[in-house]
């Protein structure tokens, strides 16, 4: 099976040794996406809501350079900095993700980078 290694000019620059995403057989991988501007003027100001939506906007732009796409997602992990934030970041994900919701893992993390609020990576079928 051959990988593809996926760089997204719809999210920002990886703070790490590490790509947007894998594509590999029939599946992307997507790395976790946190609320970084995607032109590199740093995290999105405000709470979780506004953190959520620019996390799902990352998300949305690597799958779609990728080859997939927000309907093609089949599982995704959640990392809230407080799970105090779980209905607050609910009521903005089942805006992304309308029925037939992908899998999902949430959990509650110590410490996330650059101290966001919230990360969320995927694994989606290629188109």
């Amino acid at each position: 099976m051959e990988k593809r290694c996926v760089t997204s000019p719809n999210a920002p620059a990886a703070v790490g040794p590490y790509s947007h995403a894998v594509a590999a057989g029939a599946l992307l991988f997507v790395s976790g996406q946190v609320p970084l501007h995607p032109d590199g003027s740093g995290v999105v100001p405000g709470g979780i809501e506004a953190q959520t939506r620019r996390v799902l906007e990352n998300l949305k732009g690597v799958l779609e350079d990728g080859g997939s796409s927000l309907e093609g997602v089949v599982k995704t992990t959640v990392y809230l900095s407080d799970m105090e934030d779980f209905s607050a970041f609910n009521g903005v994900y089942r805006t992304y993700f309308t029925g037939g919701y992908p899998a999902r893992v949430c959990v509650e993390a110590a410490r996330l980078p650059l101290d966001v609020l919230v990360e969320v990576d995927a694994i989606a079928i290629l188109a």
